[in-house]
């Protein structure tokens, strides 16, 4: 004869607590103390119990899922996204499991793919938005999908109306201005779009001018020319920056990509760095230590952004569900 499978009550019953306990208990809620939690946890092992997740879900008419839609320029390969996104998709899967959630992850680039119904078909419980804002179509589809009431949380949104989080972009500015004036640096630049819907580009531009213009220093800005991605822009803008400006001594740029684009034009202009040029990114990328020499770069803190993300998707109590910034830090390397 078969044996039946334990249940909940099996397990209440060990444990002497209520059905109702050990199924908070065994979802982590911080409503059952850790000793309560303990002794749920150790009857279910000696019983054999395990949590039909599925029937769970039903009940609590619940997901356990959040999903993730990250989104791409058409036609780009997936091994050319900025690697940001993915060290941030990393960070989100990370909070996510500690959560005891699942991670669904969408790639979206054309209207062929496009969805934003995730939550309202029961899919998930909660949705994030993050990746590039040159697809315009790509935002105006999620903008237009908010409108209809459907609910989300982005990062990399071209701000309004879209609930948003950002790294504290004026700080990190600030930082790598206050950098290269300590080190003695006059001739200064900033490489980044001057006309982006992203406005994380302004706000660093903006925090690292106004550091500047406090220690007396103008500005030399550069639009970086059209070309294929990020990286490709930094090797133009590092060319046309030295024909206009030969004299520059100092580099900050938008991104990691964009200035690994330039420490690339840099080298191949016969400059170095930092002896001549000192550069510093913003991102935190990995790619920028592996670099020659190892890129200096203003790094938020992705740990803290994928936890902020996941809360703030989830409508945690402590998160506001638009304008959380996440700290950033100045990373020394070799390049400054």
């Amino acid at each position: 004869m078969k044996t039946p499978r334990p249940t909940s009550f099996d397990v209440a019953e060990r444990a002497g607590v209520s059905q109702s306990t050990v199924s908070r208990a065994l979802r982590n809620s911080p409503g059952v103390n850790a000793e309560t939690r303990a002794r749920v946890a150790a009857a279910a092992r000696e019983l054999g119990y395990v949590v039909d997740r599925h029937a769970s879900s039903l009940r609590l008419k619940s997901s356990e899922t959040l999903a993730l839609v990250t989104v791409c320029r058409p036609g780009e390969d997936r091994s050319a996204i900025n690697p940001f996104y993915f060290a941030l998709l990393g960070s989100i899967a990370a909070a996510t499991s500690a959560r005891g959630f699942n991670l669904l992850v969408s790639f979206q680039e054309s209207a062929a793919n496009f969805r934003a119904d995730f939550v309202a078909s029961g899919l998930a419980d909660a949705m994030i938005v993050i990746g590039t804002t040159s697809n315009r179509a790509a935002w105006d589809y999620f903008a237009a999908a908010q409108a209809t009431g459907l609910g989300f949380v982005c990062w990399g949104s071209p701000g309004d109306p879209f609930h948003w989080m950002r790294s504290d972009n004026g700080t990190g500015g600030g930082l790598a201005a206050d950098h290269l004036v300590a080190s003695g640096r006059r001739r200064i630049a900033f490489v980044g779009p001057q006309r982006s819907p992203q406005r994380q580009f302004d706000e660093r531009r903006e925090g690292f001018t106004a550091a500047l213009a406090a220690h007396g220093i103008p500005p030399i800005l550069v639009e970086p020319p059209a070309a294929a991605d990020r990286h490709a822009q930094g090797v133009a803008a590092a060319h046309a920056l030295l024909a206009a400006h030969p004299d520059v001594d100092a580099i900050f740029a938008a991104s990691d990509m964009l200035a690994l684009g330039v420490l690339q034009g840099l080298k191949e202009a016969g400059r170095r760095v930092p002896q001549d040029i000192a550069l510093i990114g913003f991102d935190g990328i990995r790619a920028g230590n592996m670099a020659d020499p190892a890129l200096t770069t203003i790094e938020p803190d992705l740990d803290a952004a994928g936890e902020a993300l996941v809360a703030m998707a989830l409508e945690d109590d402590d998160f506001t569900h638009s304008g959380t910034r996440i700290p950033v830090r100045l990373a020394v390397r070799g390049t400054a």
